[in-house]
């Protein structure tokens, strides 16, 4: 498999209450799925694993089934739109937090990790006023 988008069908990812459905997406090579909708679970898992989950009305999803035969389609983060070779544009909607740990391939770790200046003066001027909660270190 090639393709890097998937385009599917309603309540895209029911039954998959595991990581292993956006793994195995992954594996896979597939970075985005369009879909009109979606399981919340697939959904989450979709996110915390880097794939986009993009939501469009089932028109869209019936043009860009019917381009997918043929033609590539195209997604810009950064606009929020999906776009073909025909012309074709649709504009999709996201959650802020979601298209910027997306667009900078942010994942829990990643996000703790880049907080590390500020959990450093955190945890120093806890054990300046709060020392008994300071773990000893044999």
């Amino acid at each position: 498999m090639t393709a890097k988008i998937l385009v599917a069908g309603k309540n895209f990812g029911c039954g998959s209450s595991r990581e292993h459905a956006a793994w195995a997406l992954l594996d896979m090579g597939v970075t985005a799925v369009i879909a009109p909708s979606y399981s919340d679970i697939f959904s989450g898992n979709a996110f915390k694993n880097g794939i986009l989950a993009v939501v469009l009305p089932q028109a869209a999803i019936d043009r860009l089934m019917e381009v997918a035969k043929t033609d590539d389609i195209h997604i810009d983060l950064e606009q929020q739109t999906v776009t073909t070779k025909f012309q074709d544009r649709f504009s999709f909607e996201i959650d802020p937090f979601r298209k910027h740990c997306l667009a900078h391939g942010l994942d829990e770790v990643g996000m703790t990790m880049a907080m590390d200046r500020q959990i450093g003066a955190h945890e120093a001027k806890l054990a300046q006023s709060q020392p008994w909660l300071v773990p000893a270190h044999a």
